[in-house]
């Protein structure tokens, strides 16, 4: 049975990028997640006024790569130091966020946190958000595998 991970970590090209291809993954979309508005563009997104974050929906085969495996590529793949933004980018869409879908996913989420804040991996805090998912709003039909679509880059 398929299981779904969501996670925001700065440009949602560049996230989605770091999970394309992984043995297990199945599918990507990126989109808006963790905000107070209904079906937000990325126009409205971009305001800062609906409170969503860019983010990846990854459809995933769990006997294939782990929950557990899925995290440590979200947190290889931005610094999660960084309050809202990453590299160039900055805005409260930008942030770190686990979206976590079960008490499983969210008790891994702060496992793996805890053993890197532990481990002392960063040299600041983490500031990553550990919550529960809402409504996932898919983005525009253009911002889908943009990479694969387009060059350029997210500035990271």
């Amino acid at each position: 049975m398929l299981e779904t991970a969501t996670f925001a970590a700065g440009c949602f090209w560049g996230v989605e990028d770091s999970f394309l291809g992984i043995h297990g993954v199945v599918s990507t979309r990126v989109g808006y997640c963790g905000g107070h508005t209904d079906n937000p563009t990325y126009h409205d997104v971009c305001t800062h006024n609906t409170g969503h974050a860019e983010a990846v929906e990854i459809t995933y085969d769990p006997l294939q790569i782990t929950y557990n495996g899925l995290l440590k590529i979200f947190w290889e793949c931005h610094d999660p130091t960084q309050l809202n933004r990453q590299g160039p980018d900055i805005g409260t869409q930008y942030r770190s966020v686990i979206f976590y879908h079960t008490k499983s996913q969210y008790e891994s989420a702060l496992a793996s946190r805890d053993e890197l804040e532990n481990k002392h991996m960063f040299r600041q805090k983490i500031v990553t958000q550990i919550i529960p998912v809402t409504v996932f709003w898919e983005a525009e039909a253009y911002h889908q595998k943009y990479h694969q679509k387009n060059s350029g880059g997210c500035g990271f």
